[in-house]
């Protein structure tokens, strides 16, 4: 609600992430422009800039110089051919990250869990399942498991502000990894951690690491499919690197 109070700059952001949020517009389509927006509210010039480069820093909108002001697509992206902190790539594009710790428990290795991690029957792992929003909004939710005589102090850490994915690589280097992507309808517990409709797949990684000659992680990452997508970036040895097609000239990265 806008009160009488209300700086004219935000209330033109709050209109127009209201129709972002109703889907009005939709990802690339065009925002009203800085003379649309003067015209439409009797605002300064100044207001409305201010306005939208707000909206831009705050990732609703990319502002392209010389062309005109879109809605951003809010899909995550990971990419494909690396193990990455899901944290480093939500700052890298300019977002907010956090996390909420759904579990974090010592178990017994059993099935498939103790053959991924190489264990014996019985063998202790570390279990934590959380969930990883962007902006607020989820795109991951981290089933994994831990073995724990690699990490014995996984269960002090506080996963709100640090990744699993950190804390493993702070005690020792990735050596080896393993993933597998697939989409999956998934169940309704993971609908309700990542906030998705009931007929929406999610795209699922799989994911294996090594670390002193050792599987030490085995995950699960759930993310809903309208808001994430994979990406990678081959360049065989020896040939000169291009340019993605975020880093063309026009594209905000």
């Amino acid at each position: 609600m806008v009160s009488a109070r209300t700086p004219r700059y935000l209330h033109l952001k709050q209109q127009i992430i209201a129709r972002i949020s109703a889907g009005e517009l939709k990802p690339r389509d065009r925002v009203p422009s800085e003379n649309d927006l003067v015209t439409s509210f009797g605002v300064s010039r100044m207001t409305a800039n201010r306005a939208l480069r707000e909206l831009n820093d705050e990732g609703y909108v990319e502002r392209v110089a010389g062309v005109g002001t879109f809605v951003a697509d809010l899909r995550a992206a990971s990419h494909v051919l690396e193990v990455r902190n899901i944290a480093e790539e939500i700052a890298h594009r300019g977002h907010r990250h956090s996390a909420s710790v759904l579990r974090l428990s010592r178990q017994h290795a059993r099935g498939a869990i103790a053959r991924s991690l190489q264990l014996t029957q019985g063998d202790d792992v570390f279990h934590v399942l959380l969930v990883h929003r962007e902006n607020d909004s989820p795109v991951q939710l981290e089933d994994r498991y831990v073995a724990a005589d690699f990490a014995p102090h996984f269960l002090e850490q506080d996963f709100t502000v640090l990744t699993p994915s950190a804390y493993l690589s702070a005690i020792a280097p990735l050596q080896e990894a393993e993933q597998v992507v697939r989409a999956a309808m998934p169940n309704k517990a993971v609908r309700d951690h990542l906030d998705m409709p009931e007929r929406e797949p999610c795209l699922v990684v799989v994911r294996r690491t090594w670390a002193h000659g050792q599987a030490v992680s085995f995950g699960r990452l759930h993310h809903p499919g309208s808001r994430f997508e994979l990406a990678g970036h081959y360049t065989p040895p020896g040939t000169e690197r291009g340019k993605t097609l975020n880093e063309q000239p026009g594209n905000a990265l």
